[in-house]
């Protein structure tokens, strides 16, 4: 078995590799091997972001990039508590070279504003980094090309929150579930919690959708609170207890 080099660097969260240039070559060992969260802590979650970014750019391990324009690796700020994550960029996206920016974007931007949030203040990226032929649905190959720069940019930001949106991204955490049954019903997976919500152009294309999106994104607030509540509660959990402070005793002057 392999191990990683010693320049690799592991998420203490997820165990993925967060160091660029080393990901490609390592295999997760699942023994004793022990990195130290000061040297993850050392990178910068930009710089990190930055290099996946660029990797994605010069990607060629699929088909897709045969067509498309530019890639769009997904943007927002490195400390987001909330991570987007949708199918696959369409025609505008395919031109900026930036994740959802045509009609289901504003349209994002509008949800956002619901759950009083800003596009800035959350993360926004696609199971796939290129945009398929004619706007298809990505194939298997495709989304499992793409799979390690979605779980290094997952492991640099460790957001608390992700919010799939739409089937194909859904189908990475609940694979075999339906959309229209489980959208907006957070479940934990390991130390995150995953909000399946239908896709912004769901309701562009089928009007009926959009008040179902738009009550699901109103009560994001809500679950980000318990998802930071429930972690600061086993972060406290988890941290050692202080040591008992000798008693002091006061002595008599008699």
């Amino acid at each position: 078995m392999q191990r990683h080099s010693e320049e690799c660097m592991l998420s203490p969260l997820t165990g993925v590799c967060l160091h660029a240039t080393g990901y490609n070559s390592c295999i997760m060992m699942t023994g004793s091997a022990q990195y130290s969260s000061s040297r993850v802590a050392l990178l910068n979650v930009t710089d990190i972001l930055q290099q996946i970014a660029s990797d994605v750019r010069a990607c060629t391990a699929c088909k897709l990039h045969q067509a498309a324009m530019k890639a769009v690796p997904g943007e927002g700020p490195p400390d987001a508590r909330i991570m987007f994550i949708g199918e696959a960029p369409g025609f505008n996206e395919d031109r900026q070279g930036r994740p959802f920016v045509g009609a289901a974007g504003q349209f994002l931007e509008e949800l956002l504003g619901l759950a009083g949030l800003r596009r800035a203040d959350v993360f926004i990226a696609n199971v796939v980094k290129h945009r398929p032929p004619n706007n298809r649905d990505p194939e298997p190959d495709e989304i499992a090309a793409c799979s390690e720069f979605l779980e290094r940019q997952i492991a640099a930001i460790n957001p608390p929150v992700i919010v799939t949106l739409g089937r194909y991204s859904m189908a990475r955490w609940f694979p075999g579930e339906k959309i229209s049954r489980i959208h907006g019903q957070p479940r934990w997976i390991g130390e995150r919690m995953i909000i399946p919500m239908m896709h912004p152009a769901a309701a562009l294309h089928q009007p009926q959708y959009r008040t179902l999106i738009e009550a699901d994104f109103r009560r994001l607030p809500e679950f980000v609170a318990q998802a930071e509540a429930r972690i600061a509660q086993r972060s406290a959990a988890a941290a050692p207890d202080k040591p008992d402070e000798p008693e002091v005793q006061q002595l008599s002057l008699f």
